[in-house]
This record gives structure tokens, sequence and C-alpha cells, in this order.
């Protein structure tokens, strides 16, 4: 459905060296595989206010993809919805916007923030909404990559997922400021749901 944009789960290559192909949007599911990329801490950022969602998963296996409902996408940019994917073996939401960025949303099993604060200590805290949150990303590469890693608590936590991370990729691979800066504003849109 347009041009693809290569996103880079920063968290998932801290806790185990993964990218994620961001693909056409639907509804199928797809594994991403192996990388060897590598990222650093980053600088200001500027937050998107939350807004009301919907869809959000109250029982069984919780869908990262209803982390977003239509009026969250339209505010993060997205005018599709996600395609159910599979980041080293946890749950994942991938996101395309063809010709501008690549969105993905995992619900990391493995690693708990604690534990990405430590294998990446140039992360960066940040405060999302109610939460102590993790920015990676490497500002002099500059490409255009940026990832938000939140604590799991709620309806995710009780999935089994010990963080939720999200990651931005834009097309150009290039301004990785304007890539931190979607990053939080998704990020800032999904934290109610995670507490």
């Amino acid at each position: 459905m347009g041009e693809a944009v290569r996103v880079r789960p920063v968290a998932a290559l801290l806790a185990g060296a993964v990218l994620a192909g961001a693909g056409a949007c639907g509804t199928g599911e797809r594994v991403v595989g192996p990388a060897s990329v590598g990222d650093s801490g980053a600088g200001p950022v500027a937050s998107a206010p939350a807004t009301a969602r919907s869809g959000t998963a109250a029982q069984g296996e919780f869908d990262p993809c209803s982390l977003l409902g239509p009026a969250d996408r339209s505010s993060a940019g997205l005018a599709e919805a996600g395609e159910r994917a599979t980041v080293g073996g946890s749950p994942a939401c991938d996101y395309v916007q063809p010709g501008d960025f690549g969105l993905l949303v995992t619900l990391d099993h493995h690693t708990d923030l604690d534990l990405l604060r430590e294998r990446s200590p140039e992360a960066e805290e940040v405060r999302v909404g109610a939460v102590t949150a993790l920015r990676v990303a490497d500002l002099a590469a500059d490409d255009g990559t940026c990832a938000v890693l939140l604590p799991a608590g709620g309806a995710a936590g009780r999935s089994g997922a010990r963080s939720v991370h999200v990651d931005v990729t834009l097309t150009d691979f290039q301004d990785t400021r304007r890539a931190c800066t979607r990053a939080l504003a998704v990020a800032e849109l999904i934290e109610p749901e995670l507490t």
C-alpha cells in the first residue's frame, strides 16, 4: 500500500538485536527478523495531549493494535490501522504512513525498564503522563529513528509484557528530533492504557 519504512525497534535491539521491516497496513501478522544496529541518548522533545481512545482489549490476550483507536491514530498522523507483528517473540503492532514514517508498538515480554536502562546508559529519562519512561535516539547520527520505552502496567502488564516500546522511523532516515517528537506524542496517547 505504498512506500515501506524500516522501523528500528530500539528496545528490542537492546534486548536482543532485532529489526522490524514495516510493511503495508492490514490485519495479517508478521515476524520481524535480526539486525545489528545500535542507538544512544537524545535531546528534548515536545509532547502531545492525550485523547480518549476506544477498542482496548480488557480480557484475554492484550492486542497492541488496540492501544491506538481511530482518533488516536489521527492525532498521531496515521491514516490506517496497524498490522499485527511479532518482535523477538513479543506481540507488536506495525503502522506505516506512506512517504512519512513507520511506527512499531511492541509489548516486550522479556525486558523491563530497569534492564533496558542498564543495557543503554545513554538513554534519557522522560516523563510520559504518569510514568517515567526512557527515550533512546542518536542525535549525532541523525538517522530519523527514535524510541520511547514505557513500563508495562494495566492490561499490558497483565498480558505478561514487562515494557512497551514505541519506535518511530522516518521515511527519509533523517531528522531524529522529529522522530523523537512523534514517538513521545504516540507514547503520550497510549500511556493511559498502560496504567
